[in-house]
């Protein structure tokens, strides 16, 4: 895909500001006919954690998930639906067609891009790994299925840690795409040797360490929780680091009642739901150097709509196809990473630099 993320960036925000929010009675509608046709089509919804609170709770109970990238993906594989909607961004879409070649996988919005799947376009990556034959490349889940298929591994940020370990437990010289950030955070945690590719998400580099840090010393009784997505100074300023599901997990179970969260804001939605007796403060994004591209929340996941959702099953388009040689590739690099998982107890991710 040749479309460079400043482009697709406001054509998001541009569909999101001339969009308007449903009437409670036409998404009660939305949400009686979405329901009838999804069973009577035997589909799912299979959605990410920063999607609309609406998509989440209806894929709740009409029997979908709402989940990190890792679940999506091992739900998704394992459905007895015929059909999977996907709700979330393109690469989410493609990883679900992937693992599930023989199920129609649709989307509301195909416009719904990524900038880290947008920044590391397959020639260019390839050419970067021309000039480190030695290196395995590991690319992060936010990634096109070309790159995939490229990949020798593929890892989320749940699973990441414990997969790098094992590379350089196995003297592994590692190059590691498309996120920066995430890359330190992994060279810091684990030590291996990592030549990282210059990309970032829009929402995660905008979190601020100092105003952070400011916040902190105004709620000193608030525990820090941040997404390793995230520039390396505001991950310092952490109590704990992890992936959104860990992050979820984490503050159900702590003791503490307040939590100052760094990375989508559609994530605090479902930790209310697991922690209704706590409060959730989100993470600054203004202060020097802000450009506010996302304000802590994704345009791109934004797209998201339940009355597109019923348009589609509907109409029966928006199909994600990938081709049958790349998608070949890409589920080789994507079951090593959930067959690793079968083996290994995935421990959760803390602080550890």
């Amino acid at each position: 895909m040749n479309i460079s993320i400043e482009t697709s960036l406001e054509k998001a925000r541009k569909f999101n500001r001339l969009r308007s929010a449903p009437s409670d009675c036409e998404l009660e509608n939305t949400k009686k006919e979405l329901l009838a046709l999804m069973q009577k089509k035997n589909a799912q919804i299979v959605c990410h954690y920063y999607v609309d609170a609406a998509i989440q709770d209806f894929a709740i109970s009409s029997g979908g998930v709402v989940a990190d990238s890792l679940e999506m993906a091992r739900f998704g594989k394992e459905s007895n639906a015929e059909v999977l909607i996907v709700a979330g961004v393109r690469f989410m879409g493609e990883t679900a067609k992937i693992l599930s070649p023989d199920k129609k996988v649709i989307m509301p919005n195909l416009a719904a891009n990524c900038s880290l799947d947008l920044g590391c376009e397959i020639e260019s990556f390839k050419r970067f790994c021309s000039n480190h034959p030695n290196r395995t490349v590991v690319v992060y889940a936010n990634t096109s299925a070309e790159v995939k298929a490229f990949s020798d591994w593929v890892v989320t940020s749940s699973c990441a840690v414990p997969i790098i370990n094992y590379l350089k437990e196995n003297h592994q010289e590692i190059i590691f795409a498309p996120d920066m950030h995430l890359g330190d955070y992994l060279k810091k945690t684990t030590g291996a040797d990592i030549l990282n590719w210059d990309g970032h998400c829009v929402v995660h580099d905008e979190f601020k360490a100092f105003e952070l840090k400011e916040l902190k010393s105004r709620m000193p009784e608030a525990e820090v929780v941040i997404h390793p997505e995230s520039p390396a100074p505001v991950i310092e300023l952490a109590d704990f680091v992890g992936s959104t599901s860990q992050m979820i997990n984490f503050v159900a179970s702590s003791n503490k009642k307040k939590f100052i969260i760094g990375t989508d804001n559609g994530l605090i939605h479902m930790m209310k739901k697991k922690a209704p007796d706590k409060q959730f403060f989100e993470a600054p994004t203004a202060g020097n150097g802000a450009t506010c591209k996302s304000c802590a929340h994704c345009p791109w996941m934004e797209m998201n709509d339940l009355r597109d959702i019923l348009a589609v099953l509907r109409d029966g388009q928006n199909e994600i196809l990938v081709p049958k040689e790349i998608s070949y590739s890409a589920r080789k690099s994507i079951e090593k990473m959930l067959a690793f998982n079968q083996l290994k107890n995935v421990p959760k991710n803390r602080k550890t630099f």
